[in-house]
């Protein structure tokens, strides 16, 4: 199966510009970028992405909170979500991990490779 559609929730709109140029210049996807878990959560089922890329820290609404909306539901429960997060110590990731995060990826990320990453995620999470 093909990774072509990724949802991206980040609440910095600087980083938000160089995942949409790293993702859809770089690697062609599709992208949905969303500014926060309000706004994903009421695009995710329209959009219907293959992947979600998620940041840890936002205001309102963060990461694993959007997570676990996410998983509540249907249809949505099953797509990959990655964790991105610029605080990562072993005990967090595993965290993320144990919450339903297939990856962790590190801030800052080379934009340069960030779609091969996540293309090397869903293909490995696929193929479970």
């Amino acid at each position: 199966m093909t990774l072509n559609r990724i949802m991206h929730v980040e609440d910095d709109e600087s980083i938000r510009l160089v995942v949409e140029m790293s993702l859809v210049d770089v690697a062609g996807f599709e992208l949905l970028s969303c500014d926060g878990g309000e706004s994903a959560l009421q695009q995710v089922v329209s959009f219907a992405p293959q992947l979600i890329l998620l940041d840890v820290m936002m205001p309102k609404m963060d990461g694993l909170q959007t997570l676990a909306a996410l998983r509540e539901i249907p249809h949505v429960a099953d797509i990959p979500v990655v964790m991105m997060t610029a605080k990562i110590q072993d005990a967090e990731k595993q965290h993320y991990l144990q919450c339903g995060a297939v990856a962790v990826l590190n801030k800052p990320f080379d934009p340069m490779t960030l779609g091969k990453q996540l293309l090397a995620i869903y293909q490995q999470h696929t193929s479970r």
